[in-house]
């Protein structure tokens, strides 16, 4: 999976999550990031490596495991797949945003 791939993934999963106000970095390493601004709506998207609230680090190979089901977030945290730096509370809120 792409790097576009995943962003227009997060793109439409975050048209849906109402109520969320934050800003969120997914830290792909070599293959790129991609930072989520929902201060703003709708939701803006882009691949800067600006502050987060919080921070979500792993492979694209892992994250699309979690966006397609094959992969629970939580158990992917525990392994060690899945690192988060910030908000464990924010986390837990896009954990569910995630595996809608």
């Amino acid at each position: 999976m792409s790097l576009e791939t995943v962003t227009e993934k997060i793109r439409s999963k975050m048209a849906r999550a109402t109520g969320l106000s934050a800003r969120v970095k997914f830290n792909f390493g070599d293959e790129g990031r991609l930072l989520v601004d929902s201060t703003q709506s709708p939701a803006v998207l882009s691949h800067d490596d600006a502050d987060a609230d919080v921070t979500f680090e792993c492979t694209i190979d892992t994250f699309e495991a979690i966006l397609e089901g094959r992969q629970d977030p939580s158990l992917a945290f525990m392994m060690g797949k899945l690192k988060v730096r910030g908000s464990m509370g924010l986390a837990m809120k896009l954990n569910a945003i995630l595996e809608d």
